[in-house]
């Protein structure tokens, strides 16, 4: 991951029209999918499973928690596992690498839905296995408030001129992570697991 362009244009990942229209989204569309499904979880544990506000705020808080650190391990598990094969190089190149290469494309700075809807699905039939119906809803909520969360910083960092101290630096953090070394900084909505796992940069 040693290019770098500085292009804002996207460049093209398939020959089929139908898979190159799939790896491109607009920084909107989470957005869209997501928030209607986070206000449903939140009416469904309320109205229908009477859960009550502190137990809501509680598993919101946690399921916020445990994103963040969800984000990071995959960020640098997942996403920087580079492969030895060819074909494992291009599925890495696919869900990440084109990333570093065109770190300012902004068509590919949010999870497409071919990727975040089969994902989020997963993980609530992974938490359907540990909390009960009202619970989860609101266990979901928290997690998928997690990932917009998450989603709308990386678009922001690479395109939002922030006058914030704090942002600042997560914007610095970032970048650093981009352009001076891919192998440490991967926390993007927040350093916390960078420092506890000992990647952040060397002050």
């Amino acid at each position: 991951m040693n290019y770098k362009s500085t292009s804002k244009e996207s460049t093209r990942m398939f020959k089929n029209d139908f898979l190159e229209s799939l790896s491109k989204v607009h920084w909107s569309v989470p957005l869209i999918i997501f928030v209607p499904v986070v206000i449903f979880c939140t009416v469904r544990a309320f109205a229908s499973y009477h859960l009550s506000i502190p137990a809501y705020i509680g598993l919101f808080a946690g399921a916020l928690a445990l994103w963040s650190l969800t984000e990071y391990v995959l960020h640098r598990f997942i996403f920087h596992w580079m492969p030895a094969s060819s074909w494992g190089q291009r599925i890495h190149f696919i869900f990440h690498g084109v990333h570093h290469d065109y770190p300012n494309d902004a068509m590919r700075l949010v999870m497409p839905a071919s990727v975040s809807i089969p994902l989020a699905a997963g993980f609530y039939f992974l938490f359907s296995i540990f909390f009960p119906q009202g619970q989860l809803y609101a266990f979901f909520a928290g997690f998928i408030t997690g990932y917009l969360f998450y989603d709308l910083t990386h678009y922001a960092i690479h395109h939002a001129n922030f006058t914030s101290g704090f942002w600042k630096k997560m914007k610095q953090h970032h970048m650093h992570h981009h352009y001076n070394d891919s192998t440490r900084g991967y926390g993007v909505s927040s350093k916390v697991w960078d420092k506890i796992f000992h990647s952040d940069f060397m002050q």
